[in-house]
């Protein structure tokens, strides 16, 4: 915000600037991530799981947006697109399209409809109704990256197993708890200096884990949120 005032934009223009790069940041990721895929071999389950982690650190653009205009509500704009396009590729896709690819475990286009799409509606959810609030940068830090790490180190390293609605494994819960814990404090501290509290975040990165550790497949998207807001709003 600092930034663009220093640069004599006004907040729209500022705001408009600040979405522009979302785009650019977003779907550049994508196209790195098929490029490693289709030419590099980049698993299909770690291209995913990056692109979660990238999608949920677009709140990082958040510290650009100045408030003080209805243009700040632009910082979901990619989600919005991103809602369109997993509708219509989730349903008409061809296999070799970026998205399928880059997006799901099977290479089934359906997938797209399930956790993926669950994710960037959530992510619209905290970017208006819980735009730059303490429990909407938890729950995106802790989807993005807290969901994001454990299926890689689960799959990869996990040898205590155990399961619920679905497997999981000791070592992926405890990298779904410190990298949600760590990219917590980081982003709260990015965006709301003032309401970093470590030991609120401790508990929330604690709650965090145990629904991700319970919850089936897919609907984690939308469930690991869910509880993080709704504790969030009662410590």
């Amino acid at each position: 915000m600092m930034l663009f005032a220093l640069l004599g934009f006004d907040p729209l223009k500022g705001n408009l600037l600040v979405t522009a790069l979302t785009f650019v940041y977003v779907f550049g990721l994508v196209a790195l991530l098929n490029l490693g895929v289709t030419k590099f071999g980049i698993p299909p389950d770690i291209s995913r799981k990056i692109t979660h982690i990238g999608a949920g650190s677009v709140i990082a653009f958040l510290p650009l947006y100045s408030d003080f205009d209805w243009s700040k509500y632009l910082n979901v704009t990619i989600f919005v697109v991103w809602i369109a396009l997993l509708v219509q590729k989730g349903l008409f896709a061809n296999p070799h399209d970026e998205a399928v690819q880059t997006m799901t475990r099977t290479g089934d286009r359906g997938e797209l409809l399930k956790g993926p799409l669950y994710f960037v509606i959530v992510a619209t959810i905290c970017g208006t109704l819980l735009y730059k609030s303490f429990p909407g940068i938890v729950a995106m830090a802790s989807l993005g990256w807290g969901d994001g790490v454990a299926p890689i180190i689960g799959f990869r390293y996990g040898r205590w197993k155990y399961k619920i609605f679905s497997e999981k494994s000791v070592e992926g819960s405890v990298s779904m708890f410190i990298f949600a814990f760590a990219a917590s404090v980081f982003f709260v501290w990015l965006i709301l200096p003032s309401e970093l509290n470590l030991s609120r975040i401790l508990l929330l990165a604690l709650v965090a884990t145990f629904v991700e550790g319970c919850s089936p497949k897919e609907v984690d998207n939308i469930l690991i949120p869910a509880a993080v807001i709704a504790v969030a709003n009662l410590i």
